[in-house]
């Protein structure tokens, strides 16, 4: 683990009762998820149930998501370990604590000021040194640092952004909620073959949208 963490009984049953007992297999985002603390990247009574099986408010109408959906999502980046990642919607930081477990580096993009800055400082307490933070536009991506081996989008979009797909690299995997419906999407994982994407529609889902700049 590149974080520090002691025993973690609710989030070991978490992953038993939740994970485990669903499509779960990946042993790396079980063992991961099986440590990790969950309750320090929600606050106030949100800690009480943070390894509930739902999503969680954080402020700012966004959310901390399911942790089925996070182990989801995840898994189907199909990570190996060396890896860069681009996030978009640092949110809370706990999903971005477990692409930096899996991966080589996690650059996350987060156009809510308040969050950077908690989630930064949490996570470089908790002992994480190869993450990347920038406030702005995740639409937009993270050109400087382009191209990313993968993709991951927290947020719902209308429709896949293009800098996004720009900046995968070939071989590359986005992972991506899309819909126009408030309460539903579908999550897409994307393929990128040089010039060729193949998309493959997976699970519907419900995410708050994707904020961008006007």
């Amino acid at each position: 683990m590149k974080g520090c963490f002691p025993e973690n009984k609710q989030a070991r049953y978490m992953v038993e009762t939740q994970l485990k007992s669903r499509d779960i297999y990946d042993e790396r985002i079980l063992e991961v998820m099986s440590f990790l603390p969950r309750h320090l990247f929600v606050s106030g009574k949100s800690r009480e149930v943070a390894y509930g099986d739902y999503p969680l408010a954080i402020g700012h109408e966004q959310t901390i998501s399911q942790p089925y959906m996070v182990a989801y999502m995840t898994q189907a980046l199909r990570l190996k370990g060396e890896e860069r990642i681009l996030e978009i919607g640092t949110g809370s930081g706990y999903q971005t604590a477990i692409l930096a477990e899996l991966a080589f580096e996690v650059y996350t993009v987060e156009i809510i000021e308040a969050f950077t800055k908690k989630a930064k400082g949490l996570l470089e307490a908790l002992g994480y040194q190869n993450i990347f933070f920038k406030i702005g536009d995740g639409s937009k991506g993270w050109p400087e640092e382009a191209p990313f081996d993968r993709i991951i989008v927290t947020a719902a979009a209308n429709t896949v952004p293009q800098p996004l797909l720009d900046q995968l690299s070939d071989n590359g995997i986005m992972v991506i909620p899309v819909g126009e419906r408030s309460n539903y999407q579908e999550l897409k994982v994307i393929h990128k073959l040089g010039k060729n994407y193949q998309i493959e529609n997976t699970i519907g889902c419900r995410f708050v949208p994707l904020v961008v700049q006007k």
